[in-house]
C-alpha cells in the first residue's frame, strides 16, 4: 500500500520544508515529493493538518516503560510493552537496556531480543548491555554483587545476538585494549561509562573501538584542573558520540550548553535513560530489591542517588529546546539522526529521505506527539 502524508511541515535533510508530500510504500519512504507529484492521487492520503511530520526519535538507552523493567521481564512479551510505552512519545526505534545482573538474566534478555526482533515487535532495533564490566566507583545504582571483571563467558554471550545491533556500556580501565578490540571486531558498539578511566585510558579504548559515551557527566570521571578524565576526552575528541540525559537534574543545563559548545552538535544524542513508570503513573518502583521513588522526570533510590528517569523522547527534545537553546531543528535530529548514524544505521533510520524505514513522528507546534508510525503503520494516535 502507498501512503502519501500532505498538509505539513516536514523535516527533511535539508531542513524544515512546507508544500512536500511524503510517499511511503509499505515500509520504506519512496520519496519526498512535490504536493502536485502524479503519484499522489493514486495513493492514500493522510492529510497532516498543518502538523509536524518527524523522522522517528531513536533511543539507544531504555531500561523499561509501560510498568515493565527489562532486567525483571527478559522476554518478548517485555520488550513489546517497553516498546509500545515509548512509541506514544515518538520513539520509534530503542535498545532496551539490561544493567549490570547475572549471566542468567543477561542470556535470557539476549535471547529476548534476538526473537524480539524475528516477531517484528515494532522498535526494537538491539540491546544495550550496560555493565557488567563498570567501575565499583562510579557504579551509581548498579548492584555490586553483579559487577565482574571482564571474561569470555560475557563475551561469548554477546556474540549470540544474531539479529540488531548490540551497544556495551563498560569502564574501559578495567577492561583491556585487546577485549575491547575484540569486542568491537565482533560488532559490539562500544561505549564508555560508570568509568573513573583517566583521559590517557580513555584514549587508549578509543584506538582499539571505543566510539561514545554513555550519559556524559553521569557515573564518570569529571573534567579537573590536572586530569581531564572522561569527560575531558568526550569534549575533546570530535568523533565520540555522547549520550546526554536532559532531565535538568541529571546534569545542569550550563553544563550542558558548554559541552555543546566544545564539539560538533551531531555527535551529540538524546537519550531517555528511563525506567518502568514511563507511559504510567506509578510514582515507586523496585530495582533489585531498592525502592525507587518518582520525583518529576528523574528516579531517585532511597539514599537519594539517581536511578534512570521517567523521561519519554518527546518531552527530552523539548527540554533540549527550552533548557539549553537549540533549535527545533537541532533537537529533533539529536533524538533521530544522530543516534541512527551512532549505532551504524544511517542509510536506513533517523532521516525523511528515500530508502529510509517510514518510521515517523506526526506532532503539533509545541512538539506533544499526536501519531507514531512504525515501517510505514500507525503504532499510536490517529
Amino acid at each position: 500500500m502507498r501512503l502519501a502524508f500532505v498538509n505539513g511541515e516536514m523535516l527533511t535533510p535539508d531542513g524544515f520544508v512546507t508544500g512536500r508530500a511524503l510517499l511511503v510504500e509499505d515500509a520504506h519512504i519512496l520519496d519526498v515529493a512535490a504536493h502536485d507529484d502524479p503519484r499522489i492521487p493514486a495513493a492514500t492520503r493522510v492529510d497532516l493538518q498543518g502538523r509536524l511530520l518527524l523522522p522517528g526519535f531513536i533511543d539507544t538507552q531504555v531500561n523499561g516503560g509501560g510498568g515493565v523493567l527489562f532486567n525483571d521481564s527478559p522476554a518478548v512479551a517485555g520488550v513489546r510493552a517497553i516498546g509500545a510505552a515509548h512509541s506514544r512519545f515518538g520513539t520509534t526505534g530503542f535498545l532496551p537496556t539490561l544493567i549490570s545482573d547475572d549471566l542468567e538474566t543477561l542470556e535470557r534478555a539476549i535471547r529476548a531480543v534476538d526473537h524480539a526482533i524475528a516477531a517484528a515487535v515494532p522498535g526494537v532495533l538491539g540491546i544495550h548491555i550496560e555493565g557488567p564490566f563498570v567501575s565499583t566507583a562510579r557504579r551509581g545504582v548498579h548492584d555490586p554483587s553483579h559487577i565482574r571483571k571482564p571474561d569470555v563467558d560475557v563475551v561469548a554471550l554477546l556474540s549470540t545476538l544474531e539479529r540488531g545491533v548490540k551497544l556495551m556500556t563498560l569502564a574501559p580501565e578495567v577492561t583491556t585494549p585487546e577485549l575491547l578490540a575484540r569486542l568491537a571486531a565482533a560488532g559490539v558498539v562500544l561505549a564508555a561509562g560508570h568509568t573513573d578511566a583517566t583521559y590517557a585510558q580513555i584514549e587508549i579504548a578509543r584506538r582499539h573501538g571505543l566510539r561514545g559515551f554513555t550519559h556524559l557527566f553521569n557515573a564518570m570521571s569529571q573534567l579537573t584542573a590536572r586530569e581531564p578524565g572522561a569527560v575531558g576526552a568526550a569534549l575533546s575528541d570530535e568523533d565520540s558520540y555522547c549520550g546526554l540525559i536532559v532531565d535538568g537534574k541529571h546534569v545542569d543545563p550550563t553544563v550542558l550548553k558548554l559541552a555543546l559548545k566544545a564539539k560538533r552538535h551531531d555527535r551529540f544524542m538524546l537519550v531517555t535513560d528511563a525506567m518502568s513508570p514511563v507511559g504510567t503513573d506509578v510514582r515507586t518502583f523496585s530495582l533489585q530489591g531498592r525502592t525507587i521513588r518518582v520525583e518529576d522526570s528523574y528516579c531517585i533510590d532511597e539514599n537519594g542517588t539517581l536511578a534512570g528517569t521517567a523521561l519519554d523522547m518527546s518531552r527530552a527534545v523539548r527540554n533540549a529546546i527550552t533548557l539549553l537553546g537549540v533549535s527545533r531543528e537541532e533537537a529533533v535530529r539529536m533524538a533521530s539522526e544522530y543516534p541512527a548514524d551512532f549505532l551504524g544505521l544511517s542509510a536506513s533510520h533517523g532521516r525523511l529521505a528515500r530508502g529510509c524505514r517510514a518510521d515517523l513522528v506526526v506532532a503539533n507546534d509545541s512538539l506533544r506527539v499526536t501519531e507514531t508510525w512504525i515501517g510505514g503503520a500507525r503504532v499510536y494516535g490517529g
